[in-house]
Parts: C-alpha cells; structure tokens; sequence
C-alpha cells in the first residue's frame, strides 16, 4: 500500500531502492505518528471534517495501534512503504472509509515532520535525564575526595597540584554546558510543523494552534514554508547538541584509560567493568572506556553527516531527506548508551590517596614555594628564579599542606554553585509541558 499509488505497476528494483531502509527507521517514529494522528483528527473533528461520531472511534483505534507501538508488536508489512501507511492501513482494515480520512489537510511531509520532531523531544528528554544522573555521579565523587591531591599535567608533564575534586567536578560542570546546547536543541525542536503539509499549507481551514496545544509544543513553526525548510535543520541543530556531550565523554573516557593504567595508577576500574586477554593473565581492560571514546568520537561526526546531506539544497522537500534518518535516528539510543555506562563506572570507580607520596610528583608544589616568597616579600622573578635553582641542585623540599580559597580551586569547589547551574538548565526545559500533553491526548 502506498499512499500516492495510481493506476500502474512501480518496477520493483525502483521501489527497493526508493524504499531503502525507510520501513527499519520508521519503527522508531510509529507511535509519535499515532500521537500526531491523534491530534491531527481532533483538529479534523472541530473544523468539520470528521464526524463528531467518528473521532471517538478513531481514536479507539488509534490508541490501540499506540499500544501496538509500545509492546514492540507493530511491524511495517513487506509490500507497505512506509509508517504513514502501514498506520492507515490499519485503520481502514478496521473501520472501512472512516480510516481514509485521516489523511485529510496533511501531506506525508509534515506528517513525517511532526514524527520526527515528537521522537527527537522525547529523545532529547531521556538523554537529559541520563546526563543528569552522570552529573550526580561526579559531583558525588568530587565531595568525596575533595581532600585527595593528585597531579595536574600540561604538555603532558607534571605541573601542578590538583585534586581528585577538581577532576570529576571539571567534568560535571563540563556537563551544565552541554546541557545548555541539549536544551536550546530542544526548544527548536519542540515547534509544530502540522498544518504546513507539503510545505505551502492547505485549503482546508486548519487549526493549527489546536493542534500545537495537543500535542504539547511551545509553539508552532508559523510559515508553512520554513516549516519544510527546517527538515534536516533541525537534526543538525539536535546532532551538533549531541556531539557536545560526546566531546565530554570522550575526554573523560580518555582520562579514565590513562589514569587506570600501570603508569599512573591513579584510579582503579571496577574487574567486573574489565575484560581479559586471551594470552596475558593478567590483563584488566578498561574495554567499556576505550568503546565509549570511539563511540563518541564517531558521534562528533554526526553534525557533518547531516550537513552533507542536506546543505546543497534548495527549498522544498527532496528525497535526500530521508537519509537523515539512518545516521540521526539510531544515535540517540548510542549516545543514552554511553552515558549510562560513564555514570555505572563511576560509581564504582576507586581513587588512589596517595600518589603524591612518590616523590617524582615533589617538584608540582615549586609554585606553592614561589607563592610563598612572594607573599613574604621577596619580588615574584628573584622568588621564580631561587625555586628553579634549588629543584635543579637537588635542595627543593616540597610543603605538601595546600590552602586555596579562591572559587573553583582545590580548597573551594563550588560544587553548590555548579548543582544550582545545572538545576536551573534542567528546569528551563519545561518537560513538564510535554508529558501532561501526551498522557491527556492518550486519556490516561
């Protein structure tokens, strides 16, 4: 069954091709286009165009198909092209013509639109909620070993004191920024494309506003013709938020690694959270860390993936499109992956409390020293200049006893101030909104 399909045969290597793998990402999209059919034949009903009689009979069944997509029972059958389809088929098998009508004032344009859009929210929430488990984790672990120094690197060579506090805080307020992008991606996701059908809108009168209402949107994208235009922006916009956190759990990712191995020593990953060698016996591999890294890392390409695809391109739909979705829609599920592992690791992560007692790390506290005469008097060049030469003769005896207090240093964190910054991220997203919309379209 197709949608378009007139009085002739399509030739079937034609249709494989076209097709490609829209049924398999379609299944992501099943049940967000039965909330948006929900909504669409309300609106359907106000104006007129369906029965007052027959909405509530449609959307019996439409919330049956909804429950279908829940338990995993919806499929796409073989010689049926899309979602759209398959949905419509469904209710026409059940209630005859009144299933056709459906389809009235939209184009599989929007309709495809407001599936994405519906998906890529809901995904956006889940991986908000998973990234802000991974930030109690490390705020967590900062409180915890806040009194734990550590060294600090730059060029890769000892440097300056740090401290275990300073180190997983880094990367939960690495988190709050992230966050900022997640959300400004969501707030442009979070407009309503329906009504704009195949980007020129409709002669017939719809309600539009009806419609973003229902289904929860901030508001509606207003000219039908950027409605069209921001398919695939809007992926991008989404895909650049997402590579923002991969960036973060790569770097940690890649810390992790370093800081397990035999070398520095620095911390200890969970046996169960290693995995073996086939001919060493000793072998623990931080497996799971050096995955997450590469995952994340291919993730960080996703931005340009899309831009590739849909940066020639002028206005209007074309089928390009639609291979957006076989690199955007799976990535989602990847990226909720790799966040869920970082926080399990690091919740079971062990620090060492005492590397600074090799004195390989003794020359990181020369600035202390230097700190210290000068704040006796000696000018800061003749105080810079005496350390040197005292680590170079063999003489320099390190005063291990740190004291910071300004902001975000290692005796002042701001862990509060940073938990207090993520909150206020979190709550501008307003999921809420979303979830009350939803349930009251579903009846629950």
């Amino acid at each position: 069954m197709k949608l378009w399909e007139k009085n002739y045969d399509m030739n079937s290597e034609i249709e494989r091709f076209t097709v490609g793998r829209d049924r398999e990402m379609d299944l992501y999209l099943a049940k967000y286009d039965v909330l948006g059919s929900m909504a669409h034949i309300t609106m359907l009903e106000k104006i007129g165009l369906i029965g007052s009689e027959e909405l509530p009979v449609l959307l019996g069944e439409l919330k049956k198909i909804y429950g279908m997509c829940e338990r995993g029972e919806f499929v796409i059958e073989d010689d049926v092209e899309d979602v759209h389809s398959q949905v419509e088929l469904l209710l026409t098998r059940r209630l005859g013509d009144m299933g056709k009508k459906i389809h009235s004032g939209r184009s599989r344009n929007d309709q495809v639109l407001v599936d994405l859009k519906l998906f890529t929210r809901h995904e956006l929430m889940e991986i908000a909620q998973e990234v802000k488990r991974l930030f109690d984790e490390l705020i967590e672990k900062s409180n915890e070993y806040k009194e734990v120094l550590m060294p600090g690197y730059t060029h890769l060579q000892v440097a300056m004191p740090s401290s275990f506090g300073l180190w997983f805080g880094a990367y939960a307020e690495s988190l709050t920024d992230d966050m900022l992008f997640l959300q400004a991606a969501y707030k442009m996701t979070n407009r309503n494309p329906l009504g704009s059908a195949a980007g020129y809108g409709s002669s017939f009168p719809l309600d539009r506003g009806l419609t973003t209402e229902l289904l929860g949107f901030d508001s509606m994208d207003y000219n039908v013709v950027y409605a069209q235009m921001g398919r695939g922006k809007m992926e991008q916009g989404v895909a650049f938020a997402m590579a923002a956190i991969g960036a973060t759990l790569s770097k940690l990712a890649f810390d992790a690694c370093l800081f397990n191995c035999q070398n520095f020593s620095f911390v200890k990953l969970p046996k169960e959270c290693t995995t073996g060698s086939s001919i060493m016996p000793h072998k623990k591999n931080p497996d799971v860390f050096e995955l997450i890294r590469a995952k994340m890392n291919k993730l960080q390409a996703l931005p340009t993936e899309v831009t590739l695809i849909k940066n020639n391109l002028p206005m209007g739909y074309f089928r390009d499109l639609q291979i957006i979705k076989e690199v955007f829609l799976p990535a989602f599920g990847e990226l909720k992956d790799c966040v869920q592992m970082t926080a399990y690791i690091i919740n079971k992560m062990e620090v060492n409390e005492h590397i600074l007692d090799n004195p390989i790390y003794d020359p990181i506290f020369s600035v202390e020293e230097v700190n210290r005469l000068a704040a006796e008097g000696m000018p800061f060049r003749d105080a810079y200049k005496k350390v040197g030469l005292d680590i170079e003769a063999g003489k320099f005896t390190p005063n291990k006893k740190i004291h910071h207090t300004h902001e975000g240093s290692i005796g002042n964190l701001c862990n509060g101030q940073i938990e207090q910054l993520m909150q206020r991220v979190l709550e501008g997203f307003a999921f809420e909104r979303v979830t009350n919309a939803e349930k009251k379209l579903l009846g629950e």
